[in-house]
């Protein structure tokens, strides 16, 4: 072969070589082009994958709480929050429809805790969207919605708050619809059972939606719809366990759920709610005078007064006895009292066959007003109730916050609640006398008097030597020591309130320990110990009102220099209201007998006091107090 034909060969060849690597390199563009577009398609799925995990997972949360007793409103607000927050919605709510005797109306039934809402609420002002009566418009989506039983998406929000809330002015709902991320609202109606029920109504940060969400929407809307046929069976099981049988309504349980569910709404939405005491007056009377079939006919008459008077959200409750309750949701005290007013004036007018006429004493407190404790609200809301009993009755009485309570409706207050609920076993046959005693008195003067024979008797059970009108004067004797510490009016007042219960505690011990005329042994001084620890964490903790008195009474007994009880502390660390205490509770102790002993004279006595000075107590409280007995204590 010529160097020619050689040359052409190895062209040939490297000509073969060139196009393989090209035709390889073409094939190799084509596999990383095709794995880009499969990386992608996986991408989309494992969205799509994701998004619908999301859903199913909601779908079963919602199908777990139908299948059991959870109420329908907590169904509703566990749908709303779990479909704004696991699938990303801005805002949902399910709005109801209801029909009173002005004609049909709706009202916001469940909604999502987002931030959207209370940036409504603070454009429109009180009330909340939450409690307000909304219209429900022919003009409307929710009207169209509901005719044609189909799903609407709406982009002109504008419209649709205007519909509901025709009393906002355009301004106002320039400012709602302005500087917000919501774009569009779903709007799907919910039928159970062949009835109207309402619409779910979502939120949406996007114009448009695809089909696959439309469609998956809808079948939300009929598990909510089958939540709503399965809570109806719930409800009317529970209605036989939440109802009262004499009076058709609410029992104690049942509003003490409500309560705690309208605690948390309000303190979501910031707003107020109020809580009506009643209690039917003379009801001994009417049952001792007429018989208990009458007393029942005087209760129903009460139960269907509330029942004509309350709102579709308002919860009447028969708490026991004779005493009812109702929650106001939404309502500051302004509005309660005039529901109080209201309802007072129904009763008085109110003629019952072969009774006449009957009347009632109404309390009235408000949550953040009042109090943010509820077992405090509670608490404030019977004593007003009492306060009203103990003015004359028929009344209307608005509570005072704790800080502004007088010290003696506190301790009239206290021992009422102590004698009535038989926090202490043996006084169960004093306690009619008792209650009788502190109801009947209306005047500040009357009414302490009445404390301090009501704390003398509860000491002479326990101290049968014990002088009446001992506790007046330590109380006398107690106020005056600590205006010379000056101390402030609140610390004065727990410490009057503390002077009359602080030896409560004796009345849980034997009888035969207390008046032992023998020295006690170690065990059963120990024993003894215990009563400050019993007065304070056994029978009044359960008081909600007087909690900054049980420091006081668990601490006094402890000396200064640390060798007191229960806890041995010491100095500064002893409240000086628990030392005014202590050094009283001494003084008296050694000017009254004892089965063990004489009683002292005033001098003897003041000489042990001194003699204890740095030890039991602070010097200067010595002091001081040596100085009221020799000039200021007659």
């Amino acid at each position: 072969m010529g160097l020619f034909d050689k040359f052409k060969e190895i062209t040939r060849k490297v000509s073969e070589v060139e196009n393989s690597i090209y035709n390889e390199k073409l094939d190799y563009l084509e596999i990383y082009e095709r794995n880009l577009e499969l990386e992608k398609e996986i991408a989309e799925r494992t969205e799509e994958l994701n998004d619908a995990n999301k859903r199913m997972f909601t779908l079963q949360h919602i199908w777990d709480m139908m299948n059991s007793s959870t109420p329908l409103e907590n169904v509703m607000e566990a749908i709303v929050n779990s479909t704004q927050g696991e699938l990303g919605y801005m805002h949902c709510t399910i709005i109801r429809k209801y029909e009173d005797e002005n004609g049909e109306f709706l009202r916001v039934f469940a909604q999502s805790n987002d931030g959207l809402i209370d940036r409504l609420n603070t454009i429109i002002g009180a009330p909340g969207i939450q409690t307000r009566r909304l219209n429900y418009s022919t003009e409307s989506v929710f009207y169209d919605t509901m005719k044609q039983r189909t799903i609407k998406q709406t982009k002109a929000i504008d419209l649709l708050l205007a519909s509901v809330l025709p009393e906002l002015t355009r301004d106002t709902i320039h400012k709602v619809v302005t500087n917000q991320p919501v774009k569009s609202v779903i709007v799907i109606p919910l039928i159970a059972q062949k009835k109207e029920f309402g619409w779910f109504c979502v939120f949406s940060a996007r114009e448009e939606l695809a089909n696959t969400e439309m469609d998956f929407l809808g079948l939300f809307a009929k598990q909510i719809e089958m939540a709503i046929t399965i809570a109806d069976l719930f409800q009317a099981v529970r209605e036989q366990a939440v109802t009262d049988g004499l009076t058709g309504l609410y029992n104690r349980r049942y509003f003490e759920e409500a309560l705690e569910k309208e605690v948390q709404r309000a303190r979501r939405q910031k707003q107020p709610f109020s809580i009506i005491g009643i209690d039917l007056d003379f009801l001994k009377k009417i049952n001792d005078t007429y018989g208990h079939n009458y007393g029942d006919l005087a209760i129903k008459t009460i139960a269907n007064v509330l029942k004509a008077n309350a709102r579709s959200v308002d919860v009447p409750a028969r708490i026991g006895g004779e005493e009812f309750n109702v929650l106001l949701p939404g309502i500051s005290s302004q509005g309660a009292m005039i529901a109080a007013e209201r309802i007072r004036k129904t009763i008085e007018n109110t003629e019952i066959d072969t009774i006449g006429h009957i009347t009632g004493s109404l309390g009235v407190a408000t949550y953040f007003e009042h109090s943010e404790n509820i077992d405090e609200l509670l608490e404030l809301t019977d004593q007003a109730m009492y306060t009203s009993k103990r003015n004359g009755r028929n009344k209307v009485t608005l509570a005072k916050p704790i800080s502004e309570t007088y010290w003696q409706e506190v301790a009239v207050n206290t021992f009422l609640d102590i004698l009535s609920k038989n926090r202490i076993p043996k006084l169960k046959d004093l306690s009619e006398e008792l209650c009788t005693k502190l109801k009947t008195t209306n005047q500040d003067e009357v009414s302490k008097e009445a404390l301090y024979s009501v704390a003398d008797t509860l000491t002479k059970i326990y101290n049968p030597m014990h002088t009446a009108g001992i506790t007046k004067d330590k109380v006398r004797c107690a106020v005056t020591l600590a205006k010379r510490f000056d101390l402030s009016k609140e610390e004065i007042d727990n410490l009057r309130v503390a002077i009359l219960l602080y030896d409560i505690g004796n009345l849980m011990l034997p009888e035969e320990l207390l008046q032992k005329a023998t020295p006690l042994t170690p065990e059963e001084r120990e024993h003894i110990k215990n009563h400050p620890i019993i007065a304070a964490r056994e029978i009044l903790k359960p008081i909600s009102y007087i909690q900054d008195v049980l420091p006081i009474i668990e601490h006094h007994h402890e000396n200064w220099d640390g060798t007191g009880y229960p806890n041995k502390i010491e100095k500064e660390e002893i409240p000086l209201t628990s030392q005014i205490i202590l050094i009283i509770d001494e003084y008296f102790a050694l000017i009254e007998p004892r089965p063990y002993r004489s009683k002292m004279s005033t001098k003897d006595a003041i000489e042990i006091i001194k003699s204890d000075a740095g030890k039991k107590w602070n010097k200067n409280l010595v002091d001081e107090f040596i100085s009221l007995m020799e000039h200021d204590i007659v």
